[in-house]
C-alpha cells in the first residue's frame, strides 16, 4: 500500500513533466497522427468562431455558408463598418432577411456591451427581448467577468460563450 501511495503522485508528476517538455521532432505514424488531430480541431474552431466583419478577408468570408464570392467581396469593399447595423445594412441590400441573419451567425461586427443601442442588441443571433433588457440591466460591464456572471444567471456557460463571441467592451 506503501509503494501505491508513493507511484501514484510519482507517476502523476512524471506525465505532468512529460506534458510540459518539448517533444522531439519525430516523424512516427503516432506524431502523423497527433498533427491531423490537432488540424481537423483547428477546422472545426474556425468553423464555430464568428468572423469579424472589419478584419475578415474576402478568402475567409467566401468559405462561411450562405456568403456568395460576391457577397464577400461586397463585405470586404465595406470594410469598416460603424456597427453591426451597417453591416446589416449592406447584407438586406441582396439578401432577404432571413439570409442575412443567417450571415450574421458567422460574420459580425462585435458590439460595445456598454454603448450598444437597443437596435444592435438585437442583431446578436438568438437575442430574445428578455436577453435584450438583460443586456442592457447590467451596464456598464466593467469587464468581460461581469458580463459572464450576470449573463451566466440567465443561461449556461455553453450559451455566454457563444454570447461573447458577438460583443466587446
Amino acid at each position: 500500500m506503501r509503494t501505491l501511495k508513493f507511484l501514484v503522485p510519482a507517476a502523476a508528476t512524471a506525465l505532468a513533466l512529460a506534458a510540459c517538455s518539448e517533444a522531439p521532432e519525430a516523424t512516427t505514424d503516432e506524431t502523423a497522427a497527433t498533427a491531423e488531430t490537432e488540424t481537423d480541431t483547428a477546422a472545426v474552431d474556425a468553423e464555430t468562431t464568428v468572423l469579424d466583419a472589419n478584419t475578415a478577408t474576402a478568402e475567409d468570408l467566401a468559405a462561411v455558408e450562405g456568403v456568395s464570392p460576391e457577397l464577400a467581396d461586397a463585405i470586404v469593399a465595406g470594410q469598416p463598418y460603424a456597427s453591426v447595423t451597417d453591416l446589416n445594412a449592406m447584407l438586406m441590400e441582396t439578401l432577404d432577411e432571413d439570409e442575412a441573419q443567417a450571415v450574421l451567425v458567422n460574420v459580425f461586427v462585435p458590439i460595445n456591451l456598454n454603448t450598444a443601442s437597443e437596435e444592435e442588441i438585437r442583431l446578436v443571433p438568438g437575442m430574445t427581448d428578455k436577453m435584450v433588457h438583460e443586456f442592457e440591466e447590467y451596464r456598464p460591464y466593467a469587464d468581460m467577468g461581469v458580463f459572464d456572471r450576470e449573463i451566466g444567471k440567465y443561461v449556461d456557460e455553453e450559451e455566454v460563450a457563444r454570447l461573447r463571441q458577438y460583443v466587446t467592451l
